[in-house]
């Protein structure tokens, strides 16, 4: 295998499959962690074509591990009867005990939530990006939207101001 071929697969292998748009705007992000998941092989096969939904879902801890609820991995076309799998079922997220724990600590005292922001591959591998987040109230939103439209703004002013400069 040449340079190049070796090149395309470790892109192919290392790809965002889905994101979770809406969470980054509803919520505040405080940490961002990397959990693997428990999948089925049609789930896998689905996930690789990239027909995964992130809109409303959710972690949570349950007897002290962490649990995906609310993804909807779409049906595999060609899985049939035992190696089909139910679109919306609850899925196990697999990370260290210490960090669970932590997680769980954060969450009870600051009053945060688990989104999962990004769905992966990663070495051949699917992960989940989850971050530990705050809701935002509206007026929060607005901030936040007006802030970024003051950045944008500020860069493309310093862009024009650099245009200029070169064009003296």
């Amino acid at each position: 295998m040449n340079a190049q071929n070796k090149q395309n697969e470790r892109e192919h292998l290392d790809r965002v499959v889905a994101s979770n748009r809406k969470a980054r705007h509803d919520y505040t992000i405080v940490d961002v962690v990397e959990a693997g998941i428990v999948l089925l092989g049609s789930e896998v096969k689905s996930v690789r074509s990239g027909q995964v939904q992130l809109a409303d879902a959710y972690a949570h801890v349950v007897n002290g591990e962490m649990w995906l609820d609310g993804i909807h991995i779409s049906s595999y076309a060609f899985a049939h009867g035992v190696g089909a799998h139910e679109p919306m079922r609850r899925r196990k997220l697999l990370l260290h005990r210490e960090q669970i724990r932590r997680m769980q600590d954060r969450i009870n005292k600051e009053r945060l939530t688990i989104v999962p922001l990004e769905v992966r591959f990663s070495k051949g591998r699917v992960k989940v990006d989850i971050a530990l987040a705050k809701g935002r109230q509206k007026a929060d939103r607005r901030q936040a939207i007006a802030k970024k439209e003051s950045e944008l703004e500020m860069r493309r002013e310093a862009g024009r101001q650099k245009k200029q400069g070169n064009n003296s």
